[in-house]
């Protein structure tokens, strides 16, 4: 099962939110995945099959080996599912 990690500054609200979207997504498209969210320092040596979280956030977690997914805008619905399609 492939994992997804949402990725936010703090760990706290913004990754919380975006992780349950994730899984309303992915429940809709009748994909499974592990979800679950952290903050920008732990996400550095965790294992994910796509981390995922807004552009200015996640851009440091580039290191050629890790799938990063980018998003304008946290909270667009369309936006994270055309990118969970994208990439699953």
């Amino acid at each position: 099962m492939k994992k997804v990690l949402v990725v936010c500054g703090n760990g706290l609200g913004s990754s919380m939110i975006v992780e349950m979207n994730v899984k309303a997504a992915l429940n809709e498209m009748g994909k499974e995945a592990e979800v679950s969210h952290t903050d920008l320092a732990t996400a550095k040596t965790e294992q994910a099959d796509i981390f995922l979280g807004s552009e200015d956030i996640v851009d440091s977690l580039e290191d050629g080996n890790k799938n990063v997914v980018k998003l304008k805008n946290l909270m667009d619905k369309n936006e994270l599912r055309e990118a969970l399609e994208k990439h699953m």
